[in-house]
């Protein structure tokens, strides 16, 4: 087998890690994930930086955490600036494309200050979260009095679906999202009572399918240069609403009990209590609604895992299987009634835990084909695993790149060298931050986790959450109020406070540069301290030692 030559980066969206067969579920068979989990490395602790959309793919793209970026919550712009893997990848001769959703919005204003055009090459790139573009479809055109959520959301795909002779000003509501009854009316899928129904579209024109073939046609067209592909599916992200003959696979027999407790319902907690309160909340604490999204969401996984199939299948008849590494994974998962909750805006496993699956073509992975690891990953690993299979050094990178390479771990090496992972969550622009009359500043929240613990901090001094992994894998037993574990939680508190005070600023310079510098300044002759001339050696002061003029002031 070749070296990677390649790189094919799928992330779903939305889509929770135990709901693979390969990593569990017992009814929710996904057999195409799980032949390559086979062939590669599947982590069972990758945790996500930010659980929403846009934060947590601003990390992944970054390598750095949402507290260095600042891209802090959906539609808050990636400042101008901010390296991303294309960015990397570029520099060392690696192509790096967009097919799919990225959830990014662009720093107009800091472009405007530097004079960069849109519709440049490098404007375009600074606006695309340093992607080129082969299509970018962020799967949302939702429309309300106020106009378009994103107007530039699906125009392709629903020009796709015009062509095809869905006839509507916004097919992708009216039939890839939504169903319909015997008289034509439409029922949104915007609406969960509708998520049983089954989408109004033919399979094969829905939004998975359509962006298998829109990653195919990329590969296929670009010859023997090197590739990364960010092949970025926006399903089983809601609305939640799936096409026949997906929409009918999965029933009651097929669901697992939603994981909540009554204690957990009545919790003291403020900011918790805020959220199980929030409308998604209260909506998937209802049975009835939760089946109807679970027969969806489940048929949304499915028809994901067939469409890596026909990839895969591709991918094996025309020889890249054999040069492409492939990492499969997800920006968050959802909550899908666990602990009294909805979406995804929390720090349980069932949102910040992420399927991740790398299969590397190379020879030196053989030895861990496969095999699972238990180590504590991160989302921002990806960014610096990519540097150093297109030839790079992650480690010349490590003042801009916060994750670690996987690529020693793959290939039979040491585990990033990380015990405790951190996410964080900005929640100021909710209502609930109004609720409880929080500042922008006090509307934060951090988790950090290891191995056996799990804390959670608020900014708005509201007391911690804490869980025990080992004896409460569930998460429902919060500890945060436990004088008996008041040294785990200081515990806890010295690994956030750690991470806290990284340099994650200066990235301008790299450390290599500054620890060249202790001994190794270039000699520009500063001289400071020094007291005469019998204090110098080498050359530092030959300007300095030996001249004359012709007499004072020059006379």
């Amino acid at each position: 087998m070749a070296k990677p030559k390649n790189i094919l980066f799928i992330m779903f969206d939305q889509l929770r890690w135990d709901y693979l067969s390969c990593y569990g579920h017992p009814h929710l068979e996904t057999p195409h994930i799980n032949k390559l989990a086979a062939r590669g490395v599947r982590f069972d602790n990758a945790r996500i930086q930010s659980p929403l959309c846009g934060p947590s793919r601003m990390s992944t793209y970054t390598g750095r955490y949402v507290h260095s970026h600042g891209a802090s919550w959906n539609n808050v712009p990636l400042k101008v600036g901010e390296r991303t893997m294309g960015d990397h990848l570029r520099d060392l001769g690696m192509g790096c494309w967009l097919v799919g959703k990225t959830h990014m919005a662009a720093d107009t204003d800091g472009m405007r200050r530097l004079g960069l055009e849109p519709d440049s090459v490098i404007g375009a790139r600074v606006a695309e979260c340093g992607f080129d573009i082969w299509e970018r479809d962020d799967g949302m055109r939702p429309e309300g009095p106020d106009g378009f959520y994103d107007p530039g959301g699906a125009l392709k795909y629903n020009d796709y679906l015009r062509d095809k002779g869905y006839d509507s000003d916004n097919p992708w509501h009216d039939y890839a999202n939504s169903g319909v009854d015997d008289d034509g009316n439409v029922l949104s899928g915007w609406f969960l009572e509708n998520s049983d129904r089954a989408a109004n579209i033919r399979e094969e024109d829905s939004e998975t399918p359509y962006l298998t073939r829109r990653g195919i046609d990329f590969i296929e067209a670009q010859g023997d240069q090197p590739w990364c592909c960010h092949l970025s599916y926006i399903k089983p992200h809601w609305p939640y609403i799936v096409p026949d003959p997906y929409a009918g696979m999965y029933g009651p027999e097929h669901f697992l009990p939603p994981v909540r407790s009554d204690a957990e319902r009545e919790t003291d907690h403020p900011v918790f209590k805020g959220f199980q309160n929030a409308p998604v909340g209260k909506a998937f604490s209802r049975d009835d609604i939760r089946d109807k999204v679970l027969k969806a969401y489940m048929g949304l996984i499915k028809q994901c895992d067939d469409q890596m199939g026909v990839l895969f299948d591709w991918l094996e008849e025309t020889g890249r299987m054999e040069d492409t590494m492939i990492v499969v994974t997800s920006d968050h998962g959802d909550f899908l009634g666990d602990h009294w909750l909805g979406e995804k805006t929390f720090f349980h496993d069932a949102s910040v835990k992420v399927p991740m699956i790398v299969y590397d073509p190379s020879e030196e992975a053989d030895k861990t084909r496969g095999t699972t690891s238990d180590a504590l990953v991160e989302c921002i690993d990806l960014a610096p695993t990519f540097v150093d299979v297109a030839g790079g050094d992650s480690s010349a990178l490590d003042h801009i790149l916060e994750g670690h390479s996987l690529l020693p771990l793959l290939r039979g090496g040491a585990a990033p060298a990380r015990d405790y992972v951190v996410c964080e969550y900005d929640y100021s622009a909710t209502p609930l931050a109004a609720r409880l009359n929080l500042h922008p500043d006090q509307s934060r929240m951090f988790m950090v986790a290891d191995h056996d613990w799990k804390m959670i901090h608020f900014e708005s001094g509201h007391r911690p959450m804490l869980f025990d992994l080992n004896a409460d894998p569930d998460e429902l037993n919060d500890l945060g109020n436990s004088a008996d574990h008041a040294q785990v939680i200081a515990a806890m508190y010295d690994k956030l406070n750690t991470w806290a005070r990284r340099p994650a600023a200066r990235t301008t310079l790299s450390n290599d540069t500054f620890i060249k510098r202790r001994t190794d300044a270039p000699l520009t002759g500063v001289l400071i301290g020094v007291a005469d001339a019998t204090e110098v050696t080498g050359d530092v002061a030959v300007k300095y030692v030996g001249r004359r003029v012709p007499g004072k002031y020059g006379g």
